[in-house]
């Protein structure tokens, strides 16, 4: 792992990338580093994409639990903000998330200390139920796993481990929390019974999963919607593939908009997602799509007609379906995610 660069020639300066405003009136930076690896990148190839990351000028950095990764993490981020590199901790946006194992009263605030010590931070500026289910699944399992213990969401129990993150928040250890993968009919719920409202809603978002309802409803109470996948998730596990996907990187439209900038299919689905008004996070483990990954967003933005002709290629392809996650004798993924506007027991 290599030494922290900040003076690295090819670097982008943060002044350049947009803001997010929060509810509260602090600013996230809009498009942030992932850092989950998928099954195929190392969790040293993460931590030393993270680095190359900070060094090309990234400040926000999504992480969790489950990627299994935060402790390689950690020692990148005690790095940057070494003596000397002229980066503060205060300069970073840093997001962890509780994974579905530790929803328990009793679970989250020692699952989240350890992320906190893992990362080796004093505070995390946003910390995220990962997911509204508290079923387990193993590390690398394929898509017919099933938990005998798996539950639908539980309103009331979900609450309890939400009222932990209040506690965190109270005692200044999390500067906002959040939600992750939830629905309209969950967020009106949560909404209605939160001391303290979920600052962000982490959710898929590309170019052929726009979710225009759910990006409404969670912008118009505002929540700012941080769009994981940005790019279609070409890495993602092959648990999470299925013959009917589609691909918004070889969208005609994507390909067209791309050749009229001169740039990779990816930048044009994260100029759309950044001027939208949503806060992609793509990962890559290669310095020069890291790069580009940032450019995106710092320059040449899509004209009005740009953003209108991607607003008509939404395909309803939704990648990360969550079948592991089912319970009982369900076996259709629909039910996690409420389409008919229903929380299902």
């Amino acid at each position: 792992m290599s030494n922290f660069n900040s003076h690295a020639s090819d670097a982008i300066s943060p002044a350049l990338v947009p803001q997010r405003v929060l509810a509260n009136g602090a600013k996230i930076p809009a498009i942030g580093m992932g850092t989950f690896g998928s099954d195929h990148v190392t969790g040293s190839d993460v931590a030393n994409a993270v680095l190359a990351a900070a060094e090309l000028g990234y400040r926000h950095f999504d992480c969790a639990a489950v990627y299994g990764n935060e402790d390689q993490i950690g020692a990148i981020f005690n790095a940057i903000t070494a003596s000397g590199t002229g980066i503060r901790r205060e300069d970073l946006w840093i997001t962890s998330k509780l994974w579905n194992d530790k929803h328990a009263a009793h679970d989250v605030i020692p699952s989240f200390e350890k992320s906190l010590r893992d990362l080796r931070l004093d505070y995390l500026d946003l910390y995220l139920v990962h997911w509204p289910f508290p079923n387990f699944h193993p590390p690398g399992c394929d898509v017919s796993s099933r938990s005998d213990e798996a539950k639908p969401y539980i309103h009331e129990k979900f609450m309890e481990t939400w009222g932990q993150l209040e506690i965190l928040h109270d005692r200044g250890l999390v500067r906002h929390i959040g939600t992750s993968n939830v629905t309209i009919p969950k967020l009106k719920r949560i909404l209605r019974d939160a001391r303290i409202r979920p600052a962000v809603n982490e959710m898929e978002l590309h170019p052929h999963f726009q979710q225009p309802e759910l990006f409404n409803f969670v912008r118009a109470n505002n929540i700012v919607p941080v769009g994981y996948c940005p790019l279609g998730s070409p890495g993602r596990p092959e648990r999470d593939r299925t013959p009917e996907d589609t691909d918004p990187l070889t969208d005609p439209v994507i390909l067209r908009i791309a050749a009229a900038h001169d740039v990779h299919p990816a930048a044009i689905c994260l100029k759309w997602a950044a001027q939208r008004g949503q806060v992609p996070i793509p990962f890559s483990s290669k310095r020069t799509n890291i790069r580009a990954n940032l450019a995106a967003v710092t320059s040449d933005p899509l004209t009005d007609a740009e953003m209108d002709a991607i607003a008509k290629i939404d395909r309803g392809c939704r990648f990360i379906k969550g079948q592991v996650f089912l319970w009982g004798t369900h076996t259709d993924w629909r039910v996690l995610w409420d389409e008919d506007g229903t929380i299902k027991a």
